[in-house]
């Protein structure tokens, strides 16, 4: 694919192009390496044919990268860094593949997609119980671009500014800071958003943020501004119940019309009436 036809005009086709540029391996994590026996010679000689005859245009058309963090909806104590590697489709969609890290050995772990304000308004009440609230991520500094110049972050978070995801995590690579299973394990588990302090795990932060040479405080200052455009939204109370002592972002509230209680909804997972994480409790 001609990669200059991906990007159109305007600050969205720049941001993407700069997104492409940082995507590096610089502060990679180290993923934990799946079970199994090790690649065999054949297997490394097909893959670089196909690397050399086939067309992986969907893959390479995933050229925006954000880093933020993300506890499970019904195991909020389940917390886990995620990359996500994204298409901006149009202005009010992006489809993004989750990765464990940043390197070429990181793991596929999820998908998370990615809606305008204006779209999440027009779900049906029901649905609305699995898209989570984005204003707490950007305005707190935790969700991060990085390698991009700090004015393109600053105009792609103004974006991203009062979206909603809807994210499900297929394997639980890493358990906060520590290890996770081996391979996938049970069915897929709604993931969530921190919308208070005090919700995420501080060494969680920490760790990304020292390896990664970022600083969240600085960030979360710089994006004081946006807190203008910041309407209240729905799922914002969502874990409220589980963390009794977190205390309130600047800018960020619950929607007062907020489906039905939608917050303690729990939207079921594949096999699983309830929808808890079975195989993700710990």
């Amino acid at each position: 694919m001609d990669r200059s036809r991906r990007f159109q005009a305007g600050p969205t086709g720049l941001l993407l192009a700069l997104s492409l540029a940082a995507c590096t391996g610089d502060g990679e994590v180290p993923s934990p390496e799946p079970a199994g026996a090790p690649k065999a010679p054949g297997t490394a000689v097909l893959e670089t044919g196909a690397r050399a005859l086939q067309d992986t245009a969907p893959v390479e058309a995933l050229d925006m990268h954000l880093i933020g963090f993300h506890p499970m909806k019904d195991a909020p104590h389940i917390q886990m860094e995620a990359h996500h590697f994204c298409r901006q489709v149009n202005e009010d969609f992006a489809q993004c593949a989750l990765f464990d890290g940043n390197g070429a050995d990181a793991n596929l772990n999820g998908v998370e997609y990615i809606i305008s304000e204006a779209a999440f308004e027009r779900l049906p009440q029901e649905e609305r119980a699995y898209w989570h609230p984005h204003n707490a991520e950007i305005l707190s500094g935790q969700l991060v671009a990085p390698g991009i110049p700090e004015a393109a972050e600053h105009a792609l978070m103004r974006q991203k500014i009062n979206s909603y995801g809807k994210t499900w995590h297929t394997w639980n690579t890493r358990h906060g800071v520590e290890p996770g299973d081996a391979l996938p394990l049970g069915p897929a588990a709604l993931a969530w958003s921190f919308n208070r302090d005090g919700e995420l795990d501080p060494a969680l932060l920490a760790e990304r943020d020292r390896r990664m040479d970022i600083d969240t405080g600085e960030r979360r200052e710089s994006r004081r501004e946006l807190r203008d455009l910041a309407r209240p939204q729905s799922g914002v109370d969502a874990l409220r119940e589980h963390f009794p002592k977190a205390t309130p972002i600047d800018g960020v509230q619950e929607a007062q019309q907020a489906v039905g209680g939608h917050a303690d909804a729990r939207p079921a997972a594949a096999g699983q009436p309830n929808g808890r994480p079975d195989a993700l409790i710990r």
